[in-house]
């Protein structure tokens, strides 16, 4: 049955629609998940600690994606629901041309860049090991940002062309080459975290390549590629809508600089590399969990663009109060099974046992995160649907930065390394505050509530 942008959404048909984006995100977050397990058990520690302080180097620069995926969509959307699917595809077509123009860029200069920011990142430590796999990393991953910009901005665009599953089968099979070419590369091979890097290299490829070779055919979406040219106001019209995507990752790639300095601050040169892999791995867990928010998130925003476009307020109110719902939910099922799952997660990295008992420690308070940030990861994504990129944008950015930041910073004074774990709790904290504010403000204005 194919469910429509247009139809009227029942618990059940919501579920189905946003499902193929909910696993999409999910089966991207395990195959980074089994990336770092590959490089933990066969690689070593260094290795984990070296991925950790570049990978939000390589985030920062494949957000550039998520901005004009989640932004994009969220206008072509609305111009679908305004009944100009002509304009909506020449908009969908200069989104794409562009975001590989700026990914071919950030490919070629990052190759200069990588030396000089490893050297930064592993400020403290003096371990070349650990700066040359980071080099390495970073060299390769950047080689492939084209395709991975690509890859993130079709995540959206699949479910705006009412075509997830398809989303979610490329997903799926990047990942699956990802995971078969991580046990040939690092087991087989044993080309260690070089042989990661290039298994995730070859994935990014396949991910961004297909979806341009599907949308440039006569496809059965409402999308497809054509010629077009630049439109200035829609190009920046869904850089503001998306610019909390965008503050999202960066910022999140920035906290997590910061936490890995604070970690090396706390732990000192001989325990900080330890404790940069105990946090790695938190993240890599914590990314499972919070990727079933962000797919909800993606998968309704469509829905409510869509409506807003063809001024369906019933509809829009509709959608709002059951994703409310869902996401509230959402949160305690993801606390509890966090707890629960605590201990295997963890244990599956295969570090020695004082590097587990501190990441175990660690992920059992950060864990609490998750009761809250459903609600502030959909108020950010439902202003960016509503074409209101500021709104969005300030809340991400107080969400990831300001509240994170001062977090990470003050609370370790006190509670020394539990401070860093409990940090993004208290940032949720504040920013569901925040969250609830701004949906309660604009409710008449859009019709939502």
């Amino acid at each position: 049955m194919r469910i429509q942008l247009s139809d009227h959404f029942t618990y059940k048909k919501l579920f189905m629609f946003v499902l193929p984006s909910i696993v999409m995100m999910v089966f991207t977050s395990v195959y980074s998940v089994v990336d770092g397990l590959f490089v933990a058990n066969f690689a070593g520690e260094k290795a984990v600690s070296a991925i950790n302080l570049i990978f939000p180097l390589i985030m920062v620069l494949g957000s550039i994606g998520f901005m004009l995926g989640a932004g994009g969509s969220a206008l072509v959307s609305k111009t679908l629901g305004e009944g100009d699917s002509e304009k909506a595809n020449k908009y969908f077509s200069m989104l794409v041309y562009v975001t590989f123009g700026i990914g071919v860029v950030i490919a070629v200069a990052g190759q200069f860049a990588v030396p000089a920011v490893a050297r930064l990142l592993i400020r403290g430590n003096s371990d070349e090991t650990v700066y040359g796999y980071c080099v390495i990393y970073g060299r390769v991953l950047l080689a492939g940002q084209p395709f991975f910009i690509l890859q993130n901005i079709f995540q959206s665009f699949f479910v705006t062309a009412e075509k997830p599953r398809l989303g979610l089968i490329v997903t799926a099979s990047a990942g699956g080459l990802n995971m078969i070419l991580d046990a040939v590369l690092v087991v087989g091979f044993k080309l260690g975290l070089t042989g990661a890097a290039v298994a995730t290299l070859a994935s990014q490829v396949f991910g961004g390549i297909f979806p341009v070779i599907y949308f440039a055919m006569k496809n059965s979406s409402l999308l497809r590629l054509t010629k077009t040219k630049f439109y200035p106001q829609a190009f920046f019209k869904s850089c503001t809508n998306g610019s909390s995507e965008f503050f999202s990752n960066v910022s999140s790639a920035i906290v997590m600089m910061l936490y890995n300095f604070q970690i090396q601050k706390i732990l000192g040169e001989e325990m900080g590399t330890s404790g940069v892999a105990a946090y790695g791995s938190i993240m890599y867990v914590a990314m499972i969990f919070f990727s079933m928010f962000m797919g909800f998130s993606v998968g309704s925003a469509p829905l409510m663009g869509y409506n807003f476009g063809a001024q369906n307020k019933e509809e829009m109110r509709n959608l709002f109060k059951k994703s409310l719902i869902i996401m509230g939910l959402g949160g305690l099922l993801m606390f509890g099974l966090s707890e629960a799952l605590a201990w295997p997660f963890i244990k599956m990295f295969g570090y020695e046992q004082a590097v587990f008992d501190m990441a175990l420690r660690g992920f059992r308070i950060y864990a609490c995160v998750f009761l809250a940030s459903g609600i502030s990861i959909y108020a950010s994504s439902l202003f960016t649907s509503l074409n209101n990129g500021l709104i969005s944008a300030m809340i991400s950015f107080l969400r990831s930065v300001v509240f994170q930041i001062t977090a990470v910073m003050v609370l370790p004074i006190f509670w020394g390394l539990d401070g860093v774990w409990s940090a993004a709790c208290f940032a949720e904290i504040f920013s569901i505050i925040i969250s609830v504010v701004c949906i309660i403000c604009f409710r008449k204005k859009y019709g939502y509530a």
